[in-house]
């Protein structure tokens, strides 16, 4: 069930018994030693496609350039601007709603990107409310899920990891992005095996002196592909859930 895999006819069909679809985002960054550049992308999109497959739901492209702009001193990362990641997904929201969707889920792999969909939403909303340009007929629904902040997803994080989880370039996220594309494993020893911690807020040039590897209050070393199949199926399970809550009233189940 993805978007670009689709024909418009079989959109149609699908908008006639289900009007909610999810949008895997992420972040185009670095992630320490051992970690893909993609992995913010990977990792929702990975559980994305799951879901729709299992469970019939339409998933659209995965936006995988997101706000970054601390990760830039970084070679492989590509940052979008706050107002430009806004604008991004106001005309992804009014494309899908002219078509008929009204229940849009993002599925954020990306700390850094919660900001600017929170923003992009109120945008969304006052125009609305304020009847500022043409706007698609009927409700509209917005929300934010991300992959590893569910119930099952912490608590099987905490007990793999502990302290040793960080904030980023974690291994839980390493885990599930190697679990995605075991290819592309990479093994790093890590100096200091957990990273020193502290705040994402500042400009980029500050962040690398603060954070010289990439990583934040991480091991990552300590992922394996088994633990991300785990960690898989327990944001599968926590995403569904939070889906279904969100797309109960226009599903009936």
């Amino acid at each position: 069930m993805r978007l670009q895999h689709a024909t418009w006819q079989e959109v149609e069909t699908y908008l006639q018994r289900e009007t909610g679809i999810i949008v895997p985002i992420g972040s185009t960054e670095q992630h320490g030693p051992n970690g893909l550049v993609g992995t913010d992308a990977i990792c929702p999109e990975t559980v994305a496609w799951e879901i729709g497959e299992r469970h019939g739901v339409l998933v659209a492209p995965t936006q995988n350039l997101g706000m970054a702009q601390h990760h830039l001193a970084f070679p492989g990362t590509i940052s979008l601007r706050p107002i430009t990641l806004m604008a991004v997904l106001r005309d992804t929201v009014t494309s899908l709603a002219r078509h008929g969707f009204t229940h849009v889920l993002f599925l954020n792999g990306h700390g850094g990107n919660i900001a600017s969909l929170s923003a992009a939403f109120a945008e969304i909303y006052t125009e609305r409310s304020m009847g500022l340009g043409p706007q698609p007929a009927g409700e509209l629904h917005l929300t934010t899920n991300n992959w590893f902040a569910g119930p099952r997803v912490r608590e099987l994080a905490e007990s793999l990891y502990g302290g040793a989880e960080g904030t980023h370039a974690t291994a839980s996220e390493v885990a599930l992005s190697w679990f995605a594309r075991p290819e592309a494993i990479k093994q790093v020893a890590m100096s200091p095996r957990i990273a020193p911690r502290g705040s994402a807020q500042c400009d980029a040039d500050e962040f690398r002196r603060r954070f010289p590897d990439g990583r934040m209050g991480s091991d990552p070393s300590l992922a394996s592909v088994e633990h991300g199949q785990r960690l898989f199926e327990a944001s599968v399970a926590d995403v569904w859930e939070a889906y279904r809550a969100f797309t109960r009233p226009i599903t009936g189940t």
